[in-house]
């Protein structure tokens, strides 16, 4: 395969052959764009574009490590109903669903986890069964919340065509096989001390913190990073360190740095500070291109032991944009 010279297209599904095709790494659909687009940038009223927004409360003091596990976190008890229940009620988000609709959910888990499967199998020869494991452990329906209008989506949880899902805000759940190819992409492991940005739904900072030491999140959209810090205790990650702010200057505050950073959004460049807390050996996971154009490209840097950086092009993709000071800032000479 020659990763840059196809785009994913997010409709495209496994072929009848059972051979995995490119599907999309979209972070949104034409809705949700035209949302993102009219609200480019939601830090300007907290001080200026380059500000970051006030922080919501963290699950962990930067820099805390949590217990490093041999193994992928699975959960310490069957997930049912009234779990669902009780968790949905411990993050403050009511819901209508009823518990025919939640064992409909579950039947369908299954094929959807044998189309990641074979997906990642297609696309790298083999899949991670860490990552195959991580997604078993999740319960996806838990995700899948309209933080705009309060309203649980769960009934869309596992559909048959992965792709991306609005929960409010201008903000998204990306489709299932793509945050299965990002993860193996990063190839977590279980020392590692990973940072996402663009926190979203809290789906793939959740999936890779049932792998890695430490997972950190951040999100520059106020109400659903607020909101979905809420949602890691009652599934008792407490791996998983979130904040309200603008990514584009990482997470300083973790003084060790990172294996791998993870942006789930389009950059137009890679922010130099990024590059700065990446641990050597670490791995920055990008899409560049340009907000609401074809042609962005997911790339992926390394830095080597003596901290010199290496890119490389990856897959096409087609994401929301960064926000905040990726806008107003020129890109570094």
């Amino acid at each position: 395969m020659t990763p840059d010279r196809t785009m994913m297209d997010r409709r495209t599904l496994l072929t009848t052959g059972g051979v995995a095709t490119l599907t999309g790494l979209a972070g949104c659909d034409e809705t949700t764009m035209k949302s993102v687009q009219a609200r480019l940038n939601p830090t300007q009223a907290s001080g200026g574009a380059g500000a970051a927004v006030p922080a919501a409360p963290t699950t962990a003091a930067a820099g805390e490590a949590s217990a490093v596990s041999a193994t992928v976190r699975m959960p310490s008890e069957p997930w049912t109903f009234a779990r669902f229940n009780t968790a949905m009620s411990a993050s403050q988000r009511p819901h209508s669903i009823t518990e025919t609709q939640f064992t409909e959910i579950q039947a369908r888990k299954p094929a959807a986890i044998e189309r990641i499967r074979t997906y990642l199998d297609g696309r790298f020869g083999a899949h991670d069964p860490n990552v195959i494991q991580a997604f078993e452990s999740l319960p996806r329906e838990y995700f899948h919340y309209a933080y705009a209008s309060d309203a649980s989506t769960a009934y869309q949880a596992y559909e048959a065509n992965p792709k991306p899902w609005a929960i409010g805000h201008g903000s998204v759940l990306s489709d299932y096989l793509g945050q299965a190819y990002m993860t193996q992409l990063a190839a977590p492991k279980p020392t590692d001390v990973t940072l996402e940005i663009g926190t979203g739904s809290g789906f793939q900072s959740s999936l890779l913190s049932r792998v890695v030491r430490d997972s950190y999140t951040i999100e520059i959209i106020q109400p659903i990073g607020e909101a979905v810090g809420k949602i890691w205790a009652p599934l008792g990650y407490d791996n998983v360190h979130g904040k309200v702010g603008d990514g584009y200057f990482g997470w300083p505050e973790v003084t060790e740095g990172f294996d791998t950073i993870m942006l789930t959004c389009v950059a137009q460049y890679a922010p130099p500070e990024l590059f700065r807390q990446l641990k050597p050996g670490g791995k920055l996971i990008i899409p560049i291109g340009q907000p609401f154009r074809r042609g962005q490209v997911l790339y992926v840097y390394t830095k080597d032991a003596d901290g010199r950086v290496h890119s490389r092009r990856d897959v096409g993709v087609f994401f929301i944009p960064m926000t905040g000071a990726m806008q107003n800032r020129p890109q570094p000479a």
